[in-house]
């Protein structure tokens, strides 16, 4: 599924994931954002790893010095442009996130939340690595998954985009355990705290892991 998001999952129908999302899902949106907005200041400049088209830099701009977004889907970023505003203050590119076209230490605080180490079918120690080089010592980068707590709601969703077209039929033979699969070859899975802790110690770094709200999981490095 390496080109699901940019093929099949991009700008408006990306964006009606999230308009049909339940309530609790919703309220676990907001949480993510929520946390990451407690991690910058005026003086931020933050780069979002899988930025869509837009949806959490809306939010993280007024709070911050620069914004950056890359995403694989040149329909998203487009999307973005209008979505987010605020010219002046965001910069957009279409670039694959396992090669970063950044130099070292170029922010402040880098983010891919909302699943993103998963649905980006990439191999994630290279992602982690990439995420670190950019960000400057003593910045941040967050990565987040789903807790198991939230799996029937999780699922639940993935139903209500099922039904809508957006993603393929469930094949309930090989969903759970934190698992979902499509029909149509999108699958969908998560990262827990053992293997957020696997792969940046692999890197030689120690995280901490925090749970938030029973819904989010976030891996927080904190650079030497």
């Amino acid at each position: 599924m390496p080109n699901y998001y940019a093929e099949n999952l991009a700008a408006e129908r990306l964006r009606a994931c999230y308009e049909l999302a339940p309530a609790t899902v919703k309220a676990y949106l907001e949480t993510e954002i929520d946390y990451v907005l407690r991690k910058t200041s005026t003086s931020t400049i933050v780069l979002e790893l899988g930025c869509g088209y837009g949806r959490i830099l809306q939010r993280l701009i007024p709070h911050v010095s620069m914004a950056f977004g890359i995403d694989t889907s040149f329909s998203s970023l487009r999307m973005a442009r209008d979505f987010v505003g605020h010219a002046e203050l965001l910069r957009l590119a279409q670039m694959d996130a396992l090669d970063l076209g950044f130099r070292d230490g170029a922010f402040d605080l880098t983010i891919c939340i909302q699943n993103g180490i998963s649905a980006f079918a990439v191999d994630k120690q290279r992602l982690c690595a990439e995420a670190v080089r950019v960000t400057r010592s003593g910045g941040t980068v967050l990565f987040s998954s789903y807790c198991d707590s939230f799996w029937p709601d999780r699922l639940k969703w993935f139903e209500i985009q099922s039904t809508h077209g957006l993603i393929g039929a469930i094949d309930y033979q090989h969903t759970g355990n934190g698992v979902i699969v499509c029909t149509d070859g999108f699958r969908a899975t998560t990262v827990n705290a053992a293997g957020f802790m696997g792969l940046t110690r692999a890197l030689g770094l120690s995280p901490k892991i925090v749970e938030v709200d029973h819904s989010s999981l976030f891996c927080e490095i904190v650079l030497p």
